[in-house]
């Protein structure tokens, strides 16, 4: 191991021959996906070549260094692996919403333009055009009473029963 963190290439050939099937076979175990095994297992080995200098004998040999290290990289593998798959199931739980169907929008917002057309006309002719400067122009009610020449109080009746017979057309609740 000391030749290994000195750099010697021959000494990591010499450590990865005699290391790679136990990494291997402890990470297959664990992470249980052939592929998946193989890329953990080259990890632990890079980790194994950076890590050298931090090797202790007195800890314990190689072979069970190198085993805890597999352990521990495959394990975060797995872990990993489970909290994308979990994030995934609570994004898709959370997504309960429709597609948006432009046609569908286009057709409702059509007939209620012409359920209000219509409830419009059911409309005196001076609640309708009080009600049409208001809404559609954008006038307020002392704006109102001044294009049509007539008292405030009055237009604010014409709209206040205009307004009530649409709702009441149009079957909204109060």
């Amino acid at each position: 191991m000391q030749q290994v963190a000195h750099g010697d290439k021959e000494a990591f050939s010499t450590l990865y021959d005699a290391l790679a099937p136990l990494v291997f076979g402890i990470v297959l175990k664990v992470v249980r996906d052939r592929a998946q095994s193989e890329e953990v297992a080259q990890e632990v080995m890079i980790d194994l070549w950076r890590q050298a200098a931090r090797y202790r004998p007195e800890s314990g040999n190689v072979r069970t260094w190198a085993a805890t290290i597999a352990h521990r990289r495959a394990v975060d593998r797995v872990r990993s692996a489970q909290a994308a798959y979990d994030r995934e199931q609570a994004t898709a739980a959370c997504d309960h919403s429709r597609p948006f169907d432009e046609v569908v929008e286009q057709v409702e917002t059509r007939l209620e333009s012409e359920q209000v057309r219509r409830c419009l006309r059911g409309l005196t002719e001076l609640q309708r055009q009080a009600v049409t400067m208001a809404y559609y122009g954008g006038l307020t009610y002392r704006e109102v009473a001044a294009a049509l020449g007539t008292p405030l109080p009055t237009v604010k009746t014409r709209l206040r029963d205009g307004l009530i017979r649409l709702r009441d057309c149009m079957g909204v609740s109060a």
